[in-house]
């Protein structure tokens, strides 16, 4: 019979049925998890021995602990205690994905998420050989670990954290007072991209360092007051306002939130700008005709990794039809992949999953070689810039903001399912995660954020004669 508490009974007997002795023998089999599980185990700490050659990495589980790599002064040097088995499947099956997963159920507790993502990377051509690991397991063996890991309680779980609709709330926990989503720019009056290490944050810093990021961009996109400025991607109407308030321009930004729209709109409101702002919920293809050569500048701050590889021409088609035929300039930012790295195809991962459905980070050539094919050659480019080395130190910024403000009741406001701890705990560690994640691709230039510019073929510098 089968017994489906803990393990598989097998009872038979080799005497006909119309007798059976008392002393029947009966052999018990081991579950089938946990024969998957000991594979995966004993695959993985495999795997780890031969791969882990930068760094140190201390494991423990329930069977003992285990040190990888070789401790020397001032590398890294990571401990890691598995909690649930369940952790060796998850690495096996989805490598960083299935670590992303374990941390957030709290499978897997680390004394550094840092020091975890650094370790990964730093020992990345090493710890491909999982995947190798994978294919030599049977597709059968596959369904089986879908089986448990796809139908589980946890996984419902993953699933719900991963379709929240982010809410305004969450997101002025950790943002600075501007609302910027997106990379800041540091220098010397925060003491630049590594200050908050070196002499501690200071109040102020990041709403200092993403003012100086909007004005910055609005310098680039050369506005002046009377300008009309199209704007694809709202966020919460900082870089809008800003626009209006300070260079004295008048905004057209397109969004596709209706939370984000509201609070844009609240905003606006309370500086006195709603004569001159309008918040269109609207996807950018969808731009009216009334559109077409009314634009002085256009800019886009970290929208384009959600237009997909296929739309990029697309896109600054809509870019080219909207700006004036000369003295019109676009700014354009996004998250990017190095050249090497880029595929119009991206496989799915913890951003694309858990944060991001659909996403595609777009690499610098592939927008420049869009915006010109889209504008027919009718965009210069005027400038490329890579602000990589910013983004960490906003991570950093936004993860303590983050751990000090987000609180459960806050948060349940939005998320009646949070209410339950651990089903709060998992959404926590999801944006701790996001950001010890980000911040490590960034630095290890895994992730590179490039600011584009772009002018008309008939516009001229400044004055240099």
């Amino acid at each position: 019979m089968l017994n489906a508490a803990s393990s598989t009974a097998l009872t038979f007997s080799s005497t006909p049925n119309f007798y059976r002795s008392p002393s029947s023998l009966s052999i018990v089999l081991p579950n089938p998890k946990t024969i998957i599980s000991t594979y995966a185990r004993s695959s993985v700490l495999a795997v780890m021995e031969k791969a882990i050659t930068c760094g140190h990495l201390t494991v423990a589980d329930s069977e003992g602990v285990h040190h990888f790599g070789t401790r020397s002064k001032g590398s890294n040097d990571v401990y890691l205690k598995v909690v649930n088995n369940d952790f060796w499947m998850r690495i096996l099956f989805s490598q960083d994905l299935g670590f992303s997963e374990a941390y957030m159920m709290g499978d897997v507790e680390v004394d550094s998420l840092k020091g975890v993502m650094d370790l990964w990377l730093d020992n990345e051509s090493g710890m491909d050989n999982l995947s190798s690991a994978v294919s030599r397991v049977t597709s059968a063996i596959s369904g089986i670990s879908n089986a448990f890991l796809g139908q589980t309680r946890s996984q419902a779980r993953l699933n719900a954290i991963a379709s929240y609709d982010q809410s305004n709330e969450l997101f002025k926990a950790f943002l600075s007072q501007e609302m910027m989503y997106s990379c800041a720019l540091w220098t010397e009056a925060e003491g630049g991209v590594r200050g908050d290490l070196i002499s501690g944050p200071t109040p102020g810093d990041l709403e200092a360092a993403q003012l100086r990021k909007i004005r910055y961009v609005l310098t680039a996109a050369k506005v002046k007051p009377g300008d009309r400025i199209l704007e694809f991607g709202s966020g919460w109407g900082g870089m809008a306002i800003e626009a209006a308030r300070t260079f004295g321009c008048e905004v057209d930004t397109l969004t596709l939130s209706k939370e984000q729209k509201a609070l844009a709109e609240e905003r606006i409101k309370a500086a006195g700008l709603q004569d001159v702002i309008r918040v269109h919920l609207m996807d950018y293809r969808e731009i009216p005709p009334s559109f077409e050569k009314a634009f002085d500048a256009f800019i886009s701050i970290e929208m384009l990794e959600h237009v997909g590889s296929k739309h990029y021409h697309g896109y600054f088609k809509l870019v080219d039809f909207a700006l004036k035929s000369s003295n019109a300039t676009a700014v354009v930012s996004a998250s990017t992949f190095p050249e090497s790295r880029y595929s119009g195809y991206q496989p799915e991962d913890f951003m694309r999953k858990y944060m991001w459905p659909n996403s595609c980070l777009p690499s610098a050539t592939a927008l420049i070689t869009a915006a010109n094919t889209g504008s027919e050659g009718r965009f210069t480019l005027e400038g490329v810039e890579n602000h990589a080395a910013h983004y960490p130190r906003t991570l950093r910024e936004w993860g303590r903001r983050l751990d000090a403000n987000v609180r459960q009741d806050l948060i349940v406001k939005d998320y009646p399912s949070l209410k339950d701890t651990a089903e709060f705990d998992t959404f926590r560690r999801k944006w701790q995660y996001l950001f010890a994640y980000a911040g490590a691709g960034f630095a290890k230039g895994y992730i590179t954020c490039h600011m584009l510019t772009f002018t008309r073929p008939n516009d001229c510098p400044a004055t240099c004669d």
